[in-house]
């Protein structure tokens, strides 16, 4: 397994570095980060054995993508990664939980799925992100696997309009082909919502779509996070060229 993910760059002043965590403490602090962003932040409700500490049943199967300000020393961004092979072991993936997975089952075993993406609120710029995207990069060419799947949130403080409004723009251009669709188990219902508004696209989605990435079907409701979740699929080789190139290049 890749421990190991070397990279550092300086970013809006600060020099940071991505890894896979080493060592128990290393992931106690990407959860703890989860927790200030998820909890302190967002108002989730989180189901977790220890307040302060983001942990679910899924995280001892997990890698655990870190982003560190060299100077300082604090986690400031991380991903947790799911592959198929530790996914079998607790039934599914975390996505699983939300949608019908049915017409992807044949993908797991070449997939990974990332997720409890954050990034500390005073590092939201592009290069943390990036450096979050480098890391996933050189974890899915470094172990050859061929899909990237993932629930990426849209927020629904004005009750769930915006969200759909997202969801029927991005409908037209980035839907999946019909044989990978998935289905929600808690769908946002769409009909009783105004899906008409100018909506911004959350920055990771829209990431997510600019390197190739389908929408596999409608969002889903999460009520533990309060969010609508699309389901994103991201085979490698629909991997724009550009930004495999922006991703995979080394700043030092």
């Amino acid at each position: 397994m890749l421990r190991t993910l070397p990279r550092t760059r300086k970013a809006h002043g600060n020099r940071l570095s991505v890894h896979l965590a080493m060592t128990e403490a290393e992931v106690r602090e990407a959860q703890k980060l989860r927790w200030r962003v998820f909890a302190d932040e967002m108002g989730a409700r989180l189901d977790s054995p220890e307040p302060g500490v983001d942990r679910d049943r899924y995280d001892p199967h997990c890698e655990h993508l870190i982003v560190r300000d060299v100077a300082s020393g604090e986690v400031v961004g991380t991903y947790r990664i799911l592959t198929g092979a530790q996914a079998s072991k607790l039934g599914g993936f975390y996505s699983d939980n939300e949608f019908d997975l049915t017409r992807l089952d044949h993908l797991r075993d070449r997939a990974v799925e990332v997720g409890r993406s954050c990034v500390h609120p005073e590092h939201r710029n592009g290069g943390t992100i990036a450096m979050l995207w480098h890391g996933l990069a050189q974890y899915m060419l470094s172990h050859h696997y061929e899909y990237m799947l993932g629930c990426a949130s849209i927020g629904m403080a004005d009750g769930g309009h915006g969200a759909a409004s997202i969801y029927n723009a991005l409908s037209g251009s980035s839907m999946s082909p019909i044989e990978y669709r998935v289905f929600p188990r808690h769908p946002l219902p769409l009909a009783r919502l105004n899906g008409r508004l100018d909506a911004d696209v959350p920055p990771l989605i829209k990431g997510y779509v600019r390197c190739g990435a389908y929408v596999c079907g409608a969002p889903a409701w999460d009520p533990e996070f309060n969010t609508a979740d699309l389901l994103m699929l991201l085979p490698m080789s629909r991997l724009d060229g550009r930004y495999a190139r922006h991703f995979m290049k080394h700043e030092h």
